[in-house]
């Protein structure tokens, strides 16, 4: 999964708003019993120990690196095709290959970076179908990778054709953007189960810690005083180790 698939732009993690409602309701008559005054105080100073609304705030994107980190070197590897493209097109401006070879070798990369995602796709995957963390959703993640094959299928048959020269570019674009578009759909999915892991961990780190408001910082989150607004991103982040 690239980094930028990984992106949760946009997400505020809301998970329990705690509603102090106080009614205080006076009897009728000159006042109150001094048994009713006892009790008033008494609430008064339950309040005051209880104190404010916790919040606390959440880096979601450093969360979710506890996914990408378990597949760091199936990335890493995706990663270092991208820099052979820059590599051929080099090349070509310099005049050591030429357009038709250029043609041929940039399809080949093509369908080995897209070869590269997908295996990143499927491993991730694996991870998340063996941990115990993802049981509730292990036939749903398992019917994912299913659905997944014959795109996979379909981008080792275009690596190797490309590979050998015998698809002319257009036939090409026209495979590999069914199969790309089919890897976005299906690596969003895979992302989104991942991405409530993020939620069902802030919330129980949440609810552990006493907080009743967990925000995102990228979104919403310009200053904080450490003493009343904590981040909890370490915390959620080891709470999602568990998962895996």
């Amino acid at each position: 999964m690239s980094r930028n698939t990984l992106f949760i732009a946009g997400l505020a993690l809301l998970l329990a708003v705690g509603a102090l409602i106080l009614q205080f309701a006076i009897p009728s008559g000159s006042g109150v019993s001094s048994a009713e005054f006892n009790a008033l105080e008494d609430e008064v100073r339950a309040l005051r120990q209880q104190g404010a609304m916790r919040v606390a705030y959440l880096d979601s994107e450093d969360a979710f690196a506890v996914f990408t980190d378990a597949v760091s070197d199936m990335r890493q590897r995706a990663a270092a095709k991208q820099e052979d493209f820059f590599a051929l097109a080099q090349q070509l401006q310099d005049g050591s290959i030429s357009r038709e070879d250029y043609d041929q070798q940039l399809m080949e990369l093509r369908a080995s970076f897209l070869d590269a995602q997908f295996a990143v796709f499927v491993t991730m995957a694996d991870i998340m179908i063996a941990s115990d963390g993802f049981a509730e959703i292990r036939a749903e993640l398992t019917g994912l990778k299913e659905q997944a094959q014959p795109y996979i299928d379909g981008t080792k048959d275009l690596l190797s054709t490309a590979r050998i020269s015998v698809m002319d570019s257009a036939e090409f674009d026209s495979q590999y953007s069914q199969l790309e578009s089919a890897y976005q759909q299906l690596d969003q999915l895979l992302v989104s189960a991942a991405t409530v892991k993020v939620l069902q961990a802030s919330e129980e780190v949440a609810v552990e810690r006493g907080f009743d408001l967990v925000l995102n910082k990228k979104n919403v989150h310009v200053y904080s005083n450490p003493a009343a607004i904590i981040d909890i991103t370490d915390l959620v982040k080891a709470k999602l180790s568990t998962y895996l």
